[in-house]
């Protein structure tokens, strides 16, 4: 008989990243990775890890709900894996609330929370839920789990997460949240297997990806981190604003007559980099660019995030290492050391010989701040969370 196995859904806003994680155990190993990309049609379903590696264009039309869509890829990877072996499903859902501080089983009750999460989430609330009701029509038995991107943050003291409105409506849940928790919980862990000497260190983590956001940690614990309420809050992003003075909002209501549904396409889609540049929301193609625009987009960006650093280095009481992830994060030279650049006087020096090759270690040596490029694996936490949970369910869970 095959192994019993995960899947694994990480939901963005455009994309959707699959793992396939064979249990051994007390154990998550994965064995495939893939995504299907919704950003022009047709959709297309990579595979990116495994037995068998492919990029097909997917006959589905994604429409309202993705079913049809998960459907034929659940299809494609039953060429190479015994699909019948699923014992449950792991999703990242973006916002928890205060309701929830780590992974749960989904269910009727809970999906109804979370949906009405949604508007504190409206670019990727809708779509992990879309994601759950598809597995749920696809495979109507299959214990289906939650992690979320806010539980990590729930450490955070109430001071923290506090903004100078009435009580009352911090009481409503009208309070800071933070995002990204799981590949912030996936840097804690890393460091405090590879890098013992900062496991009780003063740390910033650097997410820098389409969405980005940073995260000081205190012995791998959330201290502080940039994004707020929502998933706008923070530094610029590729399409999103970052932090706004709300009387720039208050303005576009009250003297250029937006309703809210255009206030939220302007900050949530047609701002940050693409905003700024004119040109791109791909920091790649802006690194590549001349124009003006392009500069002043990318120069912005890396002196919002030097800004935030500092900051969150005042909360922490002070910072022995910045860590740098997700896509920009590991892969952009030049955002880097632009960053450690405006930090110098914080104790960061880049070795740039290092930083050019995308090393893990990128501070220069005998510095006092060290500074590292850590690849972050989501959907490994999601998998771990999964199984953790399935491990306390019911024995029927286990026979697929």
């Amino acid at each position: 008989m095959s192994q019993r196995m995960l899947v694994t859904f990480n939901a963005g806003s455009s994309t959707v990243k699959l793992g396939l994680f064979a249990l051994e155990g007390d154990r998550a190993r994965r064995i495939g990775k893939g995504m299907i990309d919704f950003r022009k049609p047709p959709l297309r379903f990579h595979l990116l890890e495994g037995p068998d590696t492919f990029d097909v264009a997917l006959e589905a039309d994604p429409g309202a709900e993705l079913h049809d869509v998960f459907g034929e890829a659940f299809r494609r990877l039953s060429w190479h894996y015994d699909m019948d072996r699923l014992a449950a499903a792991g999703h990242r859902i973006v916002h928890g609330g205060d309701t929830f501080a780590g992974p749960i089983p989904l269910n009727d009750a809970a999906l109804e929370t979370l949906q009405a999460l949604t508007p504190l989430a409206p670019l990727h609330q809708p779509q992990g839920l879309r994601l759950v009701r598809a597995v749920s029509r696809l495979r109507p038995g299959l214990l289906q789990i939650a992690s979320f991107d806010t539980a990590f943050h729930r450490t955070q003291t109430d001071l923290v997460r506090r903004f100078a409105i009435p009580r009352a409506l911090h009481d409503e849940g009208v309070k800071r949240y933070g995002f990204h928790g799981l590949s912030y919980k996936f840097i804690a862990g890393e460091i405090a297997k590879s890098e013992p000497e900062l496991a009780g260190a003063r740390v910033v983590v650097a997410h820098l990806g389409s969405g980005a956001s940073l995260c000081g940690l205190a012995g791998g614990r959330s201290r502080d981190t940039s994004m707020g309420f929502s998933a706008l809050d923070g530094v610029p992003m590729a399409t999103r604003c970052g932090a706004l003075d709300p009387g720039v909002v208050l303005h576009f209501i009250t003297q250029k007559g937006m309703n809210p549904a255009a206030v939220e396409d302007l900050l949530y889609s047609r701002s940050g980099l693409l905003g700024i540049s004119g040109i791109s929301a791909d920091s790649r193609e802006l690194i590549e660019s001349m124009a003006p625009e392009a500069a002043e987009a990318l120069e912005l960006f890396c002196f919002r995030i030097a800004g935030e650093i500092a900051r969150l280095a005042a909360t922490l009481g002070g910072l022995d290492a910045v860590v740098f992830t997700a896509g920009v994060g590991e892969n952009q030279p030049s955002v880097r050391a632009a960053v450690a650049r405006r930090l110098g006087w914080l104790g960061l020096e880049l070795d740039e010989a290092a930083n050019a090759l995308n090393a893990r270690s990128i501070g220069a040596a005998g510095a006092r701040i060290k500074i590292l490029v850590v690849a972050t694996d989501e959907e490994s936490i999601i998998a771990d969370e999964a199984l953790s949970v399935l491990q306390h369910a019911t024995p029927a869970a286990w026979n697929s």
